[in-house]
């Protein structure tokens, strides 16, 4: 599955507001056109930050499915209130799945983990089997899909290499200096009401 990692930053005070319209405007009307809204997130280090994770069974999907959606009649009704919460929401990272996202929309509500690690080439085989082998506690594992992004109207980050890790505790992970790592990125997140991955 392709997913998008959507950091948005927001208006101060405003996450709430776009909360409240996401899970109740823009989870089926998503899904109806064969995209999958797979987690949405508080950061709980950013009060003004929301992330969410969007996924597509493939790159043909996700372009039809954003045509429709974006062109469509929810998010001409919903989407310039959404728009007016937001300062930023070009930070995405498109994604292939390694470990997939868990859906369990049943399970009570408990913080996650993300650690994204960047590197100046793509993380490969060998840096996935010292990942698997290390047994992380991932619940989730994901690294760069390389696939041109063929709806520009929504920008993904280019020219960069991502290994994205999500886990039910706060565990930090040293990673060997040969695997030339050069920067983390870890996330608090606490699911919304709706979220399915918990």
């Amino acid at each position: 599955m392709i997913v998008e990692l959507r950091q948005y930053t927001l208006r101060p005070g405003r996450r709430d507001d776009l909360i409240e319209l996401f899970d109740r405007e823009f989870i089926e009307s998503q899904e109806e056109l064969g995209m999958r809204v797979l987690g949405q997130f508080r950061d709980l280090d950013r009060p003004d930050r929301f992330v969410w994770l969007r996924g597509f069974p493939d790159m043909a999907v996700r372009l039809r499915g954003l045509r429709g959606f974006y062109g469509g009649p929810v998010w001409k009704e919903h989407g310039p209130a959404a728009n007016d919460t937001m300062l930023d929401s070009d930070d995405v990272l498109l994604l292939k799945e390694i470990v997939p996202v868990p859906q369990q929309p049943d399970r009570e509500a408990a913080a996650l983990t993300a650690t994204v690690w960047f590197r100046d080439r793509p993380f490969d085989a060998e840096f996935t089997a010292w990942f698997a082998a290390r047994e992380a506690g991932a619940v989730a594992a994901l690294s760069t899909e390389y696939a041109v992004n063929d709806f520009p109207a929504l920008p993904v980050r280019e020219g960069e290499h991502a290994f994205v890790w999500f886990a039910r505790h706060d565990e930090a992970i040293e990673v060997p200096a040969h695997f030339g790592v050069t920067g983390t990125d870890r996330l608090h997140l606490l699911p919304t009401t709706r979220s399915a991955f918990r």
